[in-house]
């Protein structure tokens, strides 16, 4: 189907793992799941299975992955679970883990997710090995990152577009919505999920509820009573369902960059585009300290002037110099990505400028890193699996829902009110989706019997915004770390030695922060 598998190619780096996928998060999760809970499953071949550690390289998938998991520090293991647990007897589904060793005596594993849906744990253990190498909670904890089902290097794998589909944009385009305008687009998209992934079952059973149950089982068999667990953005939903479904099983839970739980798919899609338009807003004022800003002088007038020159490219793409052309969709993704981060700021304004004056190398060089495309053209982040997670995930959108919603992104992020992006009739990517979503709205209700976690919030966080972190923190009865940034996560990410030794301290002593406390970037 591909030209590169995609359990070949999603190996992803730090900051897109915990940024760039999380863009198209799209909806929420419930307290209770409406089909079979399997909890009278029998799960004990699961649960007494044992891990067979190997060296990464034994393990690896493709080059890239090779050398992200060179290090002789890491170890790489895969844990079986049931395809689908109400058929617990039926089709298994394996769940890539890497590991690092505590240096110490091991207390227990630090089990970790980096967002999307379509982030890789794996990678991003190894990606960020030096940090937790450095790092006091390293000494005590085996840090373990795992591949969600249907991403990375876990099995079956979700596929529905190749890597060269992809370069050629002949996938379905994200701007304020995906651009499916039919019936037919939409039927086509499920009939390339069920056909690449190996049939309707693997789609079915992609959700997050299913991934939850999978955490229990990875908990139960890497030997912990209860689960220490570190989850940025999307993981922050994984994080507070399995915190819900099995609060006596929580040891110690940190979310970081975290989804409101109070709003709907469609109202947390608009709080994040409502977002990048403020950060969107901060680099245009930004800009316009420099007399010659491509932006133009007066912040204000910035979103006009983005139209202006982005809409050339809507009707006749750009070439670049290696030979792939650049679209206004490209264009858009590459300053969404670049928003994420303030760090990356002037790479967008220098891009944008290079765009204007006829170059547009460097703006496809910012769409590449935002789906971790490598020079080989293999893609790092998961888009087919994070549009198969979100069908499973949220209530079917009609066509009339999905188009108004359109419109009130426009309205909200005028930087993407242009007519392609905007102004057509929608239809949603989960319209044709060969089973019925497996959670609700609202997604986190009556929690009780939490221990006390913590919630990491950046205030100026473009995609999951402050308010959400608030939300999230009261609706778990825990503590809130708040953070003066502008960008997407903190932990580890942020080079806050205020946040990281908060957040280290909660996670080997339990110990939060005081009301009120706050740290910044």
């Amino acid at each position: 189907m591909r030209s590169h598998p995609r359990s070949q190619r999603r190996k992803t780096a730090l900051g897109a793992a915990t940024a760039a996928s999380l863009l198209l998060l799209a909806g929420c999760a419930p307290a209770a799941p409406p089909r079979g809970s399997g909890a009278d499953a029998d799960l004990g071949a699961y649960l007494g299975q044992e891990l067979d550690w190997v060296k990464c390289d034994e393990t690896s998938t493709s080059p890239k992955d090779a050398k992200l998991s060179a290090n002789p520090a890491l170890q790489c293991a895969s844990v079986e679970v049931p395809l689908d647990y109400d058929e617990p007897e039926g089709k298994k589904a394996h769940i890539a883990l890497t590991r690092l060793p505590a240096t110490g005596d091991a207390e227990g594993s630090l089990l970790l997710n980096p967002g999307g849906p379509g982030g890789t744990g794996t990678s991003f253990v190894a990606s960020t090995l030096p940090q937790w190498q450095a790092s006091p909670v390293a000494e005590r904890f085996d840090i373990v990152g795992f591949d969600p089902r249907g991403v990375g290097a876990s099995t079956p794998a979700i596929d529905c577009y190749t890597d060269k589909e992809y370069d050629a944009g002949d996938v379905p385009r994200f701007g304020a919505v995906y651009d499916i305008t039919s019936a037919e687009e939409a039927n086509k998209l499920a009939e390339r999920c069920a056909a690449g992934s190996g049939g309707i079952a693997n789609l079915a059973n992609a959700g997050s509820t299913d991934v939850v149950r999978d955490m229990d089982v990875m908990r139960h068999v890497l030997g912990d009573d209860q689960l220490t667990y570190l989850g940025y953005s999307y993981g922050s939903e994984l994080g507070a369902m399995y915190a819900a479904a099995h609060p006596d099983k929580v040891r110690a839970i940190v979310l970081d960059g975290a989804v409101s739980p109070d709003l709907t798919a469609s109202e947390f899609r608009l709080s994040s585009f409502t977002g990048l338009q403020a950060r969107f807003d901060d680099l245009a004022a930004l800009c316009a300290k420099s007399p010659d800003c491509v932006l133009g002088p007066d912040p204000a007038a910035a979103n006009d002037r983005l139209h202006e020159i982005v809409q050339p490219l809507v009707e006749t793409p750009a070439p670049t110099t290696g030979g792939r052309d650049l679209s206004v969709w490209d264009v858009y993704l590459g300053i969404s990505g670049g928003l994420y981060s303030e760090a990356k700021w002037p790479d967008v304004i220098s891009a944008l400028t290079a765009l204007q004056a006829g170059d547009a190398d460097q703006m496809l060089a910012l769409r590449d890193a935002f789906y971790a495309r490598t020079a080989d053209g293999a893609y790092g982040h998961d888009f087919d699996t994070n549009i198969a997670v979100r069908c499973m995930d949220s209530p079917r959108m009609t066509p009339e829902q999905q188009t108004a919603l359109a419109r009130k992104i426009g309205k909200a992020a005028p930087m993407f009110d242009i007519s392609v992006l905007t102004a057509g009739n929608y239809h949603s990517e989960c319209e044709a989706w060969p089973a019925p979503p497996t959670r609700d709205e609202p997604w986190l209700s009556d929690v009780e019997g939490i221990p006390e976690t913590l919630v990491v919030s950046v205030t100026g966080d473009p995609v999951t915004p402050h308010k959400g972190g608030i939300t999230m923190a009261k609706a778990l009865g825990g503590s809130l770390l708040t953070v003066d940034g502008r960008q997407h996560g903190a932990y580890l990410l942020g080079g806050s030695k205020c946040v990281d030794d908060a957040v280290n301290a909660y996670l080997l002593e339990i110990k939060t922060p005081p009301p009120g406390a706050r740290c910044s970037l």
